[in-house]
């Protein structure tokens, strides 16, 4: 079952990170280069187990930092909305952070990128669907994430799985990189 602000393209791509590793219980289906992946990436997908890490959403944070650092997508490099970028990472830690306090734990995260988006992916084994807490309250403690998630990407939603589920969230690269 898939709820959605947007349809995901069913892209494959290729791991550039020699530690990544499938989620024990999952079924992620082999990906392959696709000819319109940006050049900006050195590789466009990257994959990070969290499970049973600690301090996972630091760990995730500090993942997607390197990623688009290594990808020419980071705040500190010349044409990159550095307030874009930040949120990327912003969004990856308030997914995670909610896949540990309410799904939990977070199996893994990925970072998928094509020529016209960067999608987050965080996956779990709770199949229950999240969702933005309504009549969002600044003031009260907690609920912010969903709603952070949803102010700053373009799309976001969530796949159930028969193992969990994965909420995914996506920003298009014209909002990244305006020059690119």
């Amino acid at each position: 079952m898939t709820i959605s602000g947007g349809a995901r393209d069913g892209a494959e791509a290729q791991t550039d990170t020699p530690a990544c590793e499938a989620v024990p219980g999952t079924a992620r289906r082999p990906r392959s280069p696709r000819p319109d992946r940006p050049t900006n990436p050195v590789a466009a997908w990257r994959q990070l187990r969290l499970a049973g890490l600690p301090s996972p959403a630091g760990r995730a944070r500090a993942f997607t930092e390197q990623a688009l650092a290594d990808w020419s997508w980071s705040a500190a490099t010349a044409g990159v909305d550095a307030d874009v970028a930040g949120d990327i990472v912003l969004v990856v830690a308030e997914l995670v952070a909610n896949s540990v306090a309410h799904g939990g734990g977070a199996l893994e995260l990925v970072l998928d990128a094509s020529a016209h988006r960067l999608r987050v992916e965080v996956s779990d084994r709770d199949t229950l669907l999240p969702a933005p807490r309504r009549s969002h309250d600044p003031t009260l403690p907690g609920g912010h994430g969903l709603f952070i998630v949803e102010r700053v990407t373009d799309r976001w939603g969530v796949e159930r799985h028969g193992w969990g589920k994965t909420v995914w969230a996506e920003v298009d690269v014209k909002r990244l990189a305006p020059g690119d």
